[in-house]
């Protein structure tokens, strides 16, 4: 069923008029018909059921039948903090993080990072990347979108990780916990979130920063992971440990 996202004070009588690019892509791109089902999300949590009452290119009328909370919401908050990665490796990233149910996508500026953001350019980087994690939203039938955070140093951070119920990182280098063994010694967390290295991984001084502060390093195996696929896999370990 066709989900799109709207403001809820848009709803006025049990009605929602969408216009501009969502009302042409149900009229044009999925050629909807009057009385055909859509859900269209508060990005608060919740899903609102309805029918179509009109449709045209210009605007679509939606009759609201039914509030419930979106299904598709993981049952803790995640926030992912990416190492700044080279090319349109944080693209896929943040299209994957928000897939699997990350609510916040943090690029972060470690040591041996070779990206670096600068003034408009970073502007409009983060433009094109809360785009991004919008789409992710729709395809995934998410019920909030999650938002990409202006970049942030390794130790702020690491800070800022602290204030999360569960946090660590993951770290190539780490031959003891694993993140399952981390995983099963937890209670179910309110809040998670983890670090991720850029390709050159993190150094020694970072890992010993982080460990100083409470955000442990972990093990993801046996195998070394390139830094887009870490997070994806993060998530599916959490997604199947805690929702599955």
């Amino acid at each position: 069923m066709p989900r799109f996202f709207f403001d809820k004070t848009m709803l006025c009588d049990h009605t929602v008029t969408l216009t501009g690019e969502d009302a042409a892509h149900i009229a044009t791109s999925l050629r909807m018909a009057i009385g055909e089902d859509v859900v269209l999300c508060d990005g608060e949590g919740f899903d609102y059921l309805g029918k179509l009452s009109a449709v045209s290119r210009e605007a679509v009328t939606v009759t609201v039948e039914e509030i419930l909370p979106s299904r598709s919401e993981p049952p803790f908050r995640i926030r992912v903090y990416q190492c700044l990665p080279k090319g349109d490796k944080l693209e896929t990233v943040i299209q994957k993080s928000v897939e699997c149910g990350a609510v916040e996508i943090i690029p972060v500026q470690s040591l041996r990072c070779i990206v670096k953001w600068k003034g408009e350019d970073a502007r409009k980087k983060l433009s094109r990347y809360n785009r991004i994690a919008e789409e992710a939203a729709k395809q995934s039938g998410r019920g909030i979108i999650p938002c990409v955070k202006e970049p942030m140093s390794i130790k702020d951070a690491i800070r800022a990780m602290t204030e999360d119920a569960l946090s660590f990182l993951c770290y190539e280098n780490e031959d003891g916990k694993t993140l399952s063994m981390l995983l099963r010694s937890q209670e179910k967390p309110r809040s998670v979130s983890f670090l991720v290295g850029p390709e050159g991984g993190l150094a020694p001084e970072e890992v010993a920063f982080a460990a100083e502060n409470g955000v442990l390093p972990i093990s993801l195996g046996a195998r070394i992971l390139r830094t887009e696929t870490a997070s994806p896999v993060v998530l599916a370990i959490l997604s199947a440990f805690y929702e599955l």
